[in-house]
């Protein structure tokens, strides 16, 4: 199965929860700042570099009004014990860039409860499918310098140092590489550390 708009997936985590991965849609925009302010501070931190506390309407206009295309957002969604609404536990992404179409800037978020369960793991494979399909062959990801486990895994995946300042490291890390262990491991890394990230969250 493709990931095209129509993108619909349902899985079962380690811990036997069932999950829905679809593309993120604009009426997702609460539950991602609900999702958005369940995060601690820690993993705020370590997803956007500041201290923010909540997202403002152009942010999640931004972060829910997706082409599918060079902006490309997978949403985990789990449903509540009645059946009746969904809870949106996780959500990876890239943009493409537009001075290179081969390159996306990358992130995964995923809330703290639900992490190290494999959900991670599950949406970056899954970001990394629909990138391919979209003929993006590196991701472009910007991790804490003092982060040393985070670049120390995406380095073995092949990634590539691209740019180094104010504390941060940003690497090109290919979608695909020949050493599959050293993929999934960076991906299991990135995943339980919140330390993939996307810069951009809104237009400029």
């Amino acid at each position: 199965m493709d990931t095209g708009p129509d993108f619909r997936e349902e899985h079962v985590l380690s811990d036997g929860q069932k999950v829905v991965l679809r593309h993120i849609q604009p009426s997702d925009a609460e539950e991602l700042r609900r999702g958005f302010r369940a995060l601690s501070p820690e993993s705020r931190y370590r997803r956007f570099f500041t201290g923010v506390t909540d997202l403002d309407d152009a942010a999640l206009a931004y972060l829910t009004n997706v082409d599918c295309k060079d902006h490309v957002a997978i949403v985990a969604m789990m449903e509540s014990l009645d059946l009746k609404t969904e809870r949106g536990i996780g959500v990876a992404r890239f943009v493409r860039s537009s001075e290179d179409p081969t390159v996306a800037e990358a992130a995964v978020t995923v809330v703290d409860d639900m992490q190290r369960k494999g959900l991670g793991t599950l949406l970056t494979k899954t970001l990394a499918r629909a990138a391919k399909e979209r003929g993006v062959e590196k991701f472009r990801c910007e991790v804490l310098e003092s982060n040393a486990l985070v670049v120390k895994a995406l380095l073995e995946a092949g990634g590539v140092v691209v740019e180094e300042a104010n504390g941060t490291i940003v690497l090109d890390v290919p979608v695909h590489n020949p050493n599959d262990n050293a993929v999934r491991h960076a991906m299991r890394v990135m995943a339980e550390h919140v330390n993939a990230f996307l810069r951009r969250l809104a237009p400029p």
